[in-house]
């Protein structure tokens, strides 16, 4: 039942509808990265670049799904913080700590020794 322009009130909003075209190009650029870490496997790559790819894809599928399905590209400024800042701000860190674990691991061959 649709409301007359005088019955609604201002915190009434009606949804808003996003295009089957847009869900469906989601949907298939999913498809193609997960295609894509696949292929990963399948050409036995190895070491960092393996696994480079590999978190690549799955950062971008993640953020493809958050931005679409969960409506984050649509949503406020400050949810979207609330959100997606805490995982950068660890990632960040989870950095910093792969930077630090060769001083670490130098100084702790030098000062014990290689046994």
């Amino acid at each position: 039942m649709r409301h007359p322009p005088q019955a609604r009130t201002a915190g009434h909003h009606e949804g808003q509808q996003h295009p089957i075209r847009l869900y469906l190009l989601v949907w298939g650029l999913l498809f193609v990265l997960s295609a894509a870490s696949y292929l990963v496997d399948y050409m036995q790559l190895e070491g960092g670049l393996r696994w480079s790819l590999i978190v690549i894809f799955m950062m971008l599928k993640a953020g493809l799904i958050v931005a679409v399905f969960m409506h984050m590209a649509w949503e406020r400024l400050a949810l979207g913080y609330a959100i997606l800042l805490p995982p950068l701000i660890i990632l960040i860190l989870v950095v910093i700590m792969v930077l630090e674990s060769d001083y670490t691991l130098l100084t702790r061959l030098t000062a014990f020794g290689a046994r």
